[in-house]
């Protein structure tokens, strides 16, 4: 097994070359050798803003940097860019540190333009390993349309503990791979799409009304999309008006498996979008629980796996690829501050 990627980067040399903004906004004289900094909005930390702190990171570091979000509401709109990797966003509570902007897809950008559905986010996350814990992400536009509480693109992306607050569109997964444990993800159309192949375990995923919940845009070499995994599926939605994913592309590729479903989820379960997605769309469930449950009703284009089958889908067989990422050994080195 490889040495984890977050104790790799965890040499101070680096960071001697940080220097950063002061909570008043003026850059130190002095290289900093924090490799934690504070965001507080009552000025009591390092920075009174996110994307401050974000801004002061030193481009294409050899070791992690974590900010640290005391309680609050930060209303911004947030880049992670590709060329700052190995950032921990970290919060103490999700219910009292929130992150959150109105952006829809057809908001007026600085061109003049319409951002359109992509650029909606309230954050974008480019750099990759990425790690977000006890955060909320917020898109609080309501149910207007597309409107992105997050972006991801970066690759071997965690979420830990995090909610994801949203109505359509809540959480895009662009690309690369994501893992999501113990996390909160609402919305009501779509609300978890892209192209991305990604692990999510033990997640609670709300219907906050009618809908689809997945929209796998797969593309066709890829083994895998969305994988849920001891997952619940709670609901505000009527009953049998919600799908469980529809293949926004042909090759959409989702799996829900030993997942509790509510009353809300059709009894065909899926929806293909368009006939001709039947022949190629990959979708499949093991041991659904609950009213929304019931294998002999699904789709007949859809699978029901095979014990031996659904024992294959780990974590480790979805999301190691050529480098052997281990997301769990990553997440249990993270600390929450003291």
């Amino acid at each position: 097994m490889r040495v984890m990627r977050s104790a790799i980067f965890l040499t101070a040399a680096a960071v001697l070359m940080l220097g950063y903004l002061s909570a008043s906004g003026d850059p130190t004289s002095e290289p900093s050798e924090k490799t934690m900094l504070t965001v507080a909005a009552d000025g009591s930390g390092d920075f009174k803003t996110v994307q401050a702190a974000i801004d002061a990171l030193p481009e294409r570091p050899t070791t992690r940097v974590t900010i640290h979000l005391k309680p609050g509401t930060y209303k911004e709109r947030l880049l992670f860019p590709k060329e700052k990797p190995f950032v921990t966003l970290l919060g103490d509570d999700p219910a009292k540190t929130i992150i959150t902007f109105n952006n829809t897809h057809n908001t007026l950008g600085a061109d003049g333009k319409i951002l359109s559905t992509s650029k909606s986010a309230s954050v974008f996350v480019y750099g990759s390993d990425f790690l977000a814990k006890n955060v909320t992400f917020e898109n609080s536009a309501g149910p207007v349309g597309q409107a992105l509480a997050i972006n991801i693109y970066g690759d071997r992306a965690i979420f830990l503990n995090c909610r994801f607050l949203g109505w359509q569109d809540t959480v895009m997964t662009n690309r690369n791979r994501q893992y999501f444990r113990d996390c909160y993800i609402a919305g009501h159309v779509d609300f978890i799409f892209g192209a991305a192949t990604v692990y999510f375990e033990n997640c609670e995923i709300h219907c906050r009304d009618k809908g689809s919940i997945t929209a796998a845009s797969t593309t066709q070499p890829a083994p895998y999309g969305y994988v849920f995994d001891h997952c619940k599926i709670t609901s505000e939605a009527a009953a049998g008006s919600v799908v469980l994913g529809r293949p926004w592309r042909p090759y959409g590729a989702t799996i829900f498996l030993n997942t509790e479903m509510a009353d809300c989820i059709k009894p065909e379960g899926w929806d293909d979008w368009g006939e001709a997605n039947q022949k190629t769309a990959r979708y499949a469930e093991y041991n659904s629980s609950g009213p929304g449950a019931g294998p002999d009703k699904r789709a007949a284009w859809t699978r029901q796996l095979s014990a031996d089958e659904a024992k294959a889908i780990t974590i480790e067989n979805v999301l190691a690829g050529k480098d052997n990422w281990d997301p769990e050994a990553e997440a249990a080195a993270v600390q929450n501050p003291s």
